[in-house]
């Protein structure tokens, strides 16, 4: 209801003006102020975008209501990877993720790939430290998954694996992952996506970040012949059953 009458500009800046008024009167400030300083001043949330949270909020704690007491679990992966994740499980707005737009020569290269087809859906891991192949791995999802969820689900598969691995000390704590999937560097981009996926991408990058690792999501490109991207790819059709 409240997003609906904020969508008419009208309602919106009788709104603002009731604020702004309050605003004035908190900070005994002369009627020329913008409400968007008085609100800097008195350490309020522009009443437009407060509303617009609180509303996204209802949603999401509505729409995991109706979703409890259903099993979702299977023998492979859960069915249901991929949902809204509770607002206490968002990362602080200031913990962000590095996304570089070249490919960075870092110690640990990570490949990732998602495939889907007929037959299932499934994603490959790679990992190389110093351009030798350490670390490899085929995961099987449910048919209802998406590509772009296998991609992320290896993603966040491939960091904890990281953690499990034997890494000499002299190897810098360096790590780029490379994805062909736009649609992940664009969620994890957008810092109104909080899906369970691109959050727990988000909070393992982060941790990993507080423990002295550095790293970094960049594209590349498919199919043109990169060792590391091919093998992902073929890890992932096999893991979804495809015929290679």
């Amino acid at each position: 209801m409240w997003l609906k009458a904020l969508a008419k500009a009208s309602y919106k800046i009788k709104l603002i003006r009731v604020q702004r008024l309050i605003n004035i009167r908190m900070a005994k400030s002369f009627r020329s102020v913008s409400n968007e300083a008085l609100c800097i001043i008195n350490g309020q949330t522009p009443i437009d975008i407060k509303l617009e949270e609180t509303a996204q909020l209802f949603q999401i704690t509505r729409r995991n209501k109706s979703e409890k007491g259903h099993d979702t679990r299977t023998t492979t992966r859960p069915q249901n990877i991929d949902y809204d994740a509770q607002p206490e499980d968002w990362p602080h707005p200031a913990d962000t993720v590095r996304i570089s737009e070249r490919d960075e020569d870092n110690a640990i290269q990570i490949y990732t790939d998602g495939s889907k087809s007929a037959q299932g859906v499934g994603a490959g891991i790679a990992i190389f430290i110093q351009n030798e192949l350490v670390f490899q791995r085929r995961l099987t999802l449910q048919s209802n998954c998406s590509n772009n969820q296998a991609e992320q689900l290896a993603i966040v598969e491939a960091m904890e694996a990281i953690k499990e691995l034997h890494i000499a000390q002299n190897v810098p704590r360096e790590i780029t992952i490379h994805t062909d999937s736009k649609i992940t560097l664009q969620s994890l981009k957008n810092p109104k996506n909080h899906k369970h996926l691109i959050n727990e991408v988000r909070k393992t990058a982060i941790s990993m970040e507080k423990q002295n690792w550095h790293t970094t999501f960049t594209w590349i490109r498919a199919h043109v012949g990169h060792y590391g991207n091919e093998l992902a790819d073929k890890l992932a059709k096999e893991a979804a059953g495809k015929d290679i």
